[in-house]
């Protein structure tokens, strides 16, 4: 059940592995929707909230027990959802979270190796009747990816990571898609910059109309 059936709002996550270029087309698709007459607000995940920020340096830069920074993600989660997320959606705003759940079952399940029990868990008492509506899955293959990351800025722990991680959480998050298909498009982030945003402008029409 997506949040759309309770609330007029929408919520869109944008999720893939670190340097997939998920960062890139959102602020496209912010002015895509505001250029429709929707009223947009941007957050991440983890963050999102003074608490949230607070979380999201330790997740980032400290090392700790695997069952910590799920519990911590989910934590972060929950005041992001209390916060930003419901009660955007509850305006009538269009949601856009950088990161969500499929994130954790990615990162902290197939990267890590967390039990997918204990992340269902978690996700079905942190959020039991709250999915994005669309989540953007941008993929590309690792090389690509770490290319990118190389090029850009400082890691952090979950960038410094190796390849069989990164090629772990790409595997979670394409059985995710395959699991969730009606709200999981995949998008092909190895194409132009251009050709990326007239296939999101599509997928986005679709779901303005």
């Amino acid at each position: 059940m997506t949040q759309s059936n309770a609330v007029p709002g929408k919520f869109i996550s944008f999720e893939g592995i670190d340097g997939a270029g998920k960062s890139t087309h959102i602020g496209f698709v912010a002015e895509f929707l505001a250029s429709r007459g929707k009223t947009v607000v941007a957050s991440r995940e983890p963050g999102g909230t003074g608490v949230g920020e607070k979380l999201r340096d330790l997740l980032l830069h400290e090392q700790m027990d695997l069952e910590t920074e799920a519990l911590l993600m989910f934590a972060s989660r929950r005041e992001h959802i209390a916060q930003v997320i419901a009660p955007g959606l509850a305006r009538g705003d269009w949601v856009l979270s950088d990161r969500f759940t499929d994130a954790s079952f990615a990162y902290q399940g197939g990267g890590r190796g967390l039990d997918r029990a204990k992340l269902e868990a978690l996700e079905n008492w942190v959020h039991p009747h709250l999915q994005p509506d669309l989540t953007l899955l941008f993929d590309v293959p690792l090389d690509v990816a770490r290319a990118r990351l190389d090029a850009t800025r400082t890691l952090d722990k979950f960038e410094q990571e190796q390849a069989d991680f990164f090629s772990a959480c790409r595997n979670e998050y394409l059985r995710r898609a395959a699991q969730f298909p009606d709200r999981i498009v995949v998008v092909d982030s190895t194409r132009s910059i251009e050709e990326t945003r007239a296939f999101l402008a599509e997928v986005l029409g679709k779901l303005v109309a």
